[in-house]
């Protein structure tokens, strides 16, 4: 395992060689001081680098990325630098803050090399590559998401673009209308749908109506049951964690039950975990590694050694809270937020009053 380290900081590199070799593992460590010496970097396993300050650094992070593309790519972040940083996030198998600690990111690579073992399961590719109809890619998800990355694009285009599948609309309209989303005027057309909510949750939407519209083999009331949790599972992780890894977070929550879309296999191959089929399938899909990781391992968050509270970790505990199971509060105490339960659980309890209103 070769980590390079891009930081002018030659400190970070020489603390995480020490830790490294604390934990007795076969690891090596370059230390790169810029990205005017990415060209001399060996093949990296492991690339960590801070967020760009400037085009210019961003296009060679990108050049990095592209140099060493099967590399665990974990993000280095300064309090508050999340903000406009949605495009960095989802590139991102972590995210950890500055100062880096040496053994989380330790446990990031350990964590993001046993998803790309669950996502190489031979009983994974076995159960899951024998269903004879997957369900298919969101695909106005995915539209809405390249669009609403131009900054240029208004809420007109994104209500246009919507517009071109009126089935979709229809059942998008339907949840704007829930008691989740109506503010007591009736939606009835795409514009006013993007006007009032925003498109950030218009795609959520979308994706909720996408993901679980078409899903073969089962009822229409159980579809409507995941749904209903779905929603509710994303508006609660949502909150729990601030700027664009709210986002992540929010689509997670509407992902978190996805596997069980998916057919049973054939007699002779045992059914794999629904979590671990669902982070498969959204591996397929191409959706970004946080959330495929909060998916295949929220039901059980402490299966590495000092996970921190990100995507997972919010996805835990919103998924416990909607469905009343046990959080683990352990886990909790362990990443330093079990203080907060209190606070998560009243914002459940707010929900649940909106929607009996």
């Amino acid at each position: 395992m070769h980590i390079v380290v891009v930081d002018p900081n030659a400190g970070v590199a020489e603390g995480l060689k020490r830790s490294i070799a604390e934990f007795g593992l076969d690891w090596s460590v370059e230390s790169i001081a810029d990205l005017a010496a990415a060209d001399a970097a060996a093949d990296a396993d492991v690339l960590v680098s801070g967020l760009a300050d400037d085009a210019d650094q961003g296009r060679g992070l990108a050049a990095l990325r592209a140099r060493h593309p099967d590399a665990v790519r974990v993000l280095l972040l300064e309090p508050g630098q999340e903000a406009g940083a949605m495009d960095v996030l989802e590139g991102a198998h972590r995210v950890l803050q500055k100062p880096l600690a040496p053994e989380e990111l330790i446990d990031a690579v350990e964590g993001i090399g046993e998803l790309r073992e669950l996502l190489d399961s031979p009983l994974l590719k076995k159960s899951v590559g024998r269903v004879d109809s997957l369900p298919a890619a969101p695909r106005m998800y995915f539209q809405l998401a390249r669009l609403m990355r131009d900054p240029d694009v208004g809420l007109g285009q994104v209500a246009d673009q919507l517009s071109q599948d009126p089935a979709l609309v229809a059942r998008v309209l339907k949840l704007c209308n829930s008691a989740y989303f109506s503010a007591g005027r009736e939606i009835t057309d795409p514009r006013s749908a993007v006007t009032r909510l925003g498109m950030r949750t218009v795609q959520q939407l979308v994706l909720a109506t996408e993901a679980f519209g078409r899903a073969a083999g089962v009822s229409a009331g159980e579809r409507e049951a995941m749904q209903d949790r779905a929603l509710r599972t994303s508006r609660l992780a949502g909150r729990l964690l601030a700027g664009p890894s709210a986002e992540l977070a929010a689509t997670a929550g509407l992902l978190a039950e996805v596997g069980r879309l998916l057919p049973p296999p054939e007699e002779d191959v045992p059914a794999p975990e629904y979590t671990e089929a669902g982070a498969y399938l959204l591996g397929l899909w191409g959706l970004p590694m946080p959330i495929v990781e909060a998916v295949a391992f929220h039901r059980q968050p402490r299966r590495r050694r000092a996970s921190g509270f990100w995507v997972t970790g919010a996805l835990h505990v919103a998924t416990a809270l909607v469905t009343g199971e046990p959080v683990d509060e352990g886990y909790l105490q362990a990443v330093g937020m079990r203080e907060r339960l209190p606070q998560w659980q009243a914002f459940m309890q707010q929900d649940a009053e909106r929607a009996a209103a």
